[in-house]
């Protein structure tokens, strides 16, 4: 390609991009494919950090050589055993950078990266494996390989399990398994009866080759594959380094799982470009131990961790000394009067600057530093709905936390806000190089560069989700302002429709009741019916502490649930809320989900959403309780 004829270029925060997000090719730093500029910044950054990972309680680092090697290990390995251009390898483990290698590896000679829950089945690992016709499966333990191996004779088309830790597993003899360690002296010995070979494989790719399939997360039916090509990621990377800047001394932990495109744009392909470090948290359950211990620059969450952080800061004020709950209070009341005029863009008045400076440096600067927050530029939070005064709280305590949507099917990226334009209770404006538009019916939908190729193996499906001039159906109702921020009102689906005929997006509603540290979710019912109600899951460390507090007797999570000061306790809750919609729009009755759900539960999906349909069914002796 004659490099004279491409359109002209920017450098944002060192890195090369098109001068006007959206035009073709994509480059960065003059690289078209993913496997491309990752060749180029190994080369160029050598002995730097790229990752770091707990061994036995110590933090170790692995340079972008290290990179290099194991992923050209990993691509050569798999095409001697067979793999070829075009062919899906699905990866079932935690993050780790073995997780990112594979990535990397399996990109670079030809082959499409599939991720896979950890949480997932044995039955939904065998449906993902054959809809996918993977022919290599990555497991990360014997916990993961148990899964393969109750559904080994359903899945024929898998040549070859790779194994990451070999604990418990030594005397594992089987003909379709292979031990990560022998399988890198595999990909030693391919390197050296073919050098040079790796490197021909990346300069075989091109920008329409699919990179990625991305599962969805299956809230509707079984999950579909989204295909996202090299291409569709350098889009999603170009709009990240216009509206998201990553520089590349920043430290950024990774603990969402990699399947989800959101972590995989965060943790791999940003810091790609960027040049940055990223940290892999030892696990789910230790990410605010990881978090202290990282003070990552930013931070991306779901909204479910950002509730989680603040309710352990309420049971902290709640523990404090009487002096220290009225400090914090005081605190939290200068940080929320600067933050108001900081959100509505206008100057910070001298007295409020003043009240803010001498309560952060009494109590801000230290919760900040606890929470391991205290170097962090920027926290961003998409996935689902999160509370404006959840928001609100945190650019009180000095963290700037912005919201942004994106899909599977949008690479990730579709509206955002950013530090210097943010609009609360918005998902922000358009990233650079996407166009939206409102359809009649009210629905949000997308057209640009990121968004995805189709559905794989599904031609009947990617129809359905494009209109007849090609923009992409999001499913979700908004509006957009005249400043150009989008609102997202709910999905379509979700529009509840009352016997009055009064029609109801409940996501609103949901988002105001999780802010409460009570209540860690809720599902709002009323679809064909006379009035509101709804089923509450309570946040099990606050409503525990609510009890142990008030000497309430209960002997596990369903006693709990049972107690009648803490139904008292919800049902002012819900009161409060209430007391900000019309009637028609405000809860009538409740039931608490008497059981602690997990990804594992069919009512929610492996980044913490609830699967409404699942949630009906599974509980609709609650619901027809309430409409007696």
């Amino acid at each position: 390609m004659n490099i004279s004829t491409l359109p002209p270029q920017i450098t944002v925060n060192g890195v090369r991009l098109n001068a006007t997000p959206g035009q073709r090719p994509v480059r960065v730093d003059e690289c078209i494919t993913i496997c491309e500029l990752f060749q180029k910044r190994c080369a160029e950054l050598g002995d730097r950090t790229a990752h770091r990972e707990k061994d036995f309680g110590i933090w170790r680092s692995y340079s972008w050589a290290d990179y290099w090697n194991h992923a050209k290990w990993i691509g050569l390995a798999l095409r001697k055993l067979g793999l070829k251009r075009g062919e899906v390898v699905s990866i079932l483990s935690e993050d780790s950078k073995e997780w990112v290698w594979f990535d990397m590896g399996i990109q670079a000679v030809g082959g499409i990266a599939s991720g896979i829950y950890t949480t997932d089945s044995a039955s939904q690992l065998q449906y993902l494996i054959n809809d996918s016709g993977s022919r290599f499966l990555i497991v990360e333990n014997e916990e993961q390989l148990d899964k393969f191996l109750q559904i080994e004779d359903e899945v024929p088309e898998l040549l070859k399990v790779i194994i990451l830790d070999d604990e418990g597993l030594h005397d594992l003899n089987h003909p379709r398994c292979m031990m990560i360690e022998e399988f890198y002296k595999l990909g030693q010995q391919a390197e050296t009866e073919e050098p040079g070979r790796f490197e021909a494989e990346i300069a075989l790719a091109t920008p329409q080759d699919t990179a990625l399939l991305v599962y969805t997360s299956g809230t509707t039916g079984m999950p579909k594959g989204a295909m996202l090509s090299h291409e569709n990621i350098l889009a999603a990377i170009e709009c990240g380094a216009h509206s998201l800047p990553t520089q590349s001394n920043d430290e950024q932990l990774c603990f969402l799982p990699l399947c989800h495109i959101l972590e995989r744009d965060v943790s791999v392909y940003f810091p790609l470009a960027a040049k940055c470090t990223v940290n892999f948290a030892e696990s789910p359950e230790t990410v605010f131990a990881n978090l202290q211990e990282v003070s990552p620059s930013t931070f991306t969450a779901v909204p479910r961790v950002w509730e989680k952080i603040y309710s352990q800061v309420q049971i902290m004020a709640q523990d404090a000394t009487p002096a220290g709950r009225a400090a914090y209070g005081m605190a939290i009341k200068a940080g929320l009067a600067r933050a108001e005029y900081i959100l509505e863009g206008k100057p910070v008045p001298a007295g409020v600057a003043a009240q803010y400076w001498l309560w952060d440096r009494l109590v801000l600067r230290n919760l900040r530093r606890m929470l391991g927050m205290d170097k962090m530029r920027r926290g961003g939070s998409g996935a689902a709905p999160i509370s404006t005064d959840l928001l609100k709280w945190y650019w009180a305590i000095g963290v700037p936390l912005i919201e942004g949507f994106g899909m599977s099917e949008t690479s990730g990226l579709a509206t955002l806000n950013t530090i210097e334009h943010n609009k609360i209770g918005t998902v922000g404006c358009r990233v650079p190089g996407n166009d939206i538009r409102i359809s009649e019916e009210g629905e949000i939908q997308l057209k640009g560069l990121n968004i995805f190729q189709g559905y794989w193996r599904n031609n009947a499906k990617t129809a359905e989700t494009f209109t007849a001039d090609g923009w992409l159906r999001t499913g979700d109702i908004g509006f957009i302002d005249d400043d150009g921020y989008v609102t997202i009102s709910g999905r379509m689906k979700d529009i509840i429709i009352t016997a009055g005929g009064k029609n109801i997006t409940p996501a609103e509603i949901e988002s105001r009741l999780k802010f409460s540290h009570y209540i860690s979710d809720a599902v709002i019912i009323g679809d064909k019916r006379k009035y509101l109600t709804a089923l509450i899951m309570i946040d099990q460390e606050n409503v525990e502490k609510f009890a142990q507090d008030r000497k309430i007797p209960f002997s596990n999570f369903a006693s709990l649930c049972a107690a009648a000061e803490v139904k008292d306790q919800i049902q002012a809750e819900i009161n409060a809320v209430n007391k900000d919609f019309a009637r028609v729009e405000q809860i009538k009755d409740f039931r608490l989900i008497d059981v602690l759900l997990t990804a594992d539960d069919d009512e929610l999906t492996a980044t913490m959403k609830l699967k409404r349909s699942f949630v009906e069914k599974k509980h609709s002796h609650l619901i027809e309780d309430m409409y007696k």
